[in-house]
């Protein structure tokens, strides 16, 4: 066997154990209400599935990481976008109801555009770097959009809210990736890149990022949800890396073209996901959440 294909499968294992976590973790932060997003994260924090999910998603990211190690990044990363074709019939299953047809086919054109994105994307082989004049140009951007997609969320309707909060999570996942690709570039050369200022914020910015995506989860319109943030996610960051990081986008009219084409066929999957996407019955029993102390 290959080292590419090692690296395929073991990272289809990742993307399953990254679905399975997400679906828990929206099993049980679906109802959730509260004044404060850490005021409900503090509560799912005490739940075991949702712990469960958690581990899931770590035992995810570990495989990711052994399956970069394994390949090259242009097989590795379109196959880990096949975790949102796994979440969808394992959350209906926890739910205890069949993914319809509609659920799936969405689905799948959703993860088929995000991989045909990821493929027109061409290689880059600059070293990544931040100052922090680099970081305010971009974070400051992303905090404001978040605030502004938590507030407007709050008056728009269930599957509105969901996908506002759902991009509001990948803005600040991307940030923190994007804080994290730094880091974990310079201590592959250096270990005395993580004593950095950058170290203390990224955890930060990523728990603000879980907690915008855990308030989506309790919605009830997981679908769209993971949908939304596995679209925001990958694009704010390849929008960060191109105008901070300095990384190659296509610049060719049929590379273009691809990535247009693709960005199109995410797009009407995440609509028809929003669509038909029902809110669980947990969503009907909202769940009181006090402030964090």
């Amino acid at each position: 066997m290959s080292s590419t294909l090692l690296a395929a499968e073991v990272a289809l294992a990742g993307s399953l154990s990254f679905a399975l976590g997400a679906a828990l973790q929206q099993h049980e932060a679906a109802g959730t209400t509260g004044s404060t997003l850490f005021g409900r994260l503090k509560l799912l924090v005490r739940r075991p599935r949702w712990l469960l999910g958690g581990l899931a998603i770590l035992v995810g990211g570990v495989g990711h990481f052994m399956a970069l190690g394994l390949g090259p990044l242009t097989v590795v990363q379109p196959v880990t976008v096949a975790s949102l074709m796994f979440a969808v019939p394992i959350a209906a299953a926890l739910h205890r109801r069949r993914p319809s047809r509609a659920e799936l086919v969405a689905a799948g054109a959703v993860t088929a555009g995000l991989i045909a994105f990821v493929l027109v994307i061409p290689p880059t082989t600059v070293r990544p770097t931040l100052t922090a004049l680099d970081i305010l140009r971009f974070l400051p951007c992303a905090v404001l959009i978040a605030l502004v997609c938590h507030r407007v969320g709050q008056r728009s309707t269930t599957h509105g809210r969901a996908i506002l909060l759902a991009v509001a999570s990948g803005v600040m996942y991307a940030s923190a990736a994007t804080l994290n690709r730094v880091l974990s570039n310079g201590a592959m050369h250096d270990l005395s890149h993580l004593l950095s200022w950058i170290t203390l914020l990224m955890p930060v910015v990523a728990a603000a990022a879980l907690a915008l995506l855990q308030s989506a989860y309790a919605t009830g319109h997981f679908g769209v949800a993971y949908a939304t943030v596995q679209i925001a996610d990958p694009l704010t960051a390849v929008t960060i890396g191109a105008l901070i990081l300095h990384e190659r986008l296509p610049s060719d009219p049929a590379s273009l073209l691809a990535a247009l084409g693709a960005g199109a066929l995410v797009l009407a999957g995440t609509v028809a996901l929003a669509r038909i996407s029902p809110a669980p019955e947990a969503a009907e029993r909202p769940i009181p959440v006090s402030s964090p102390a």
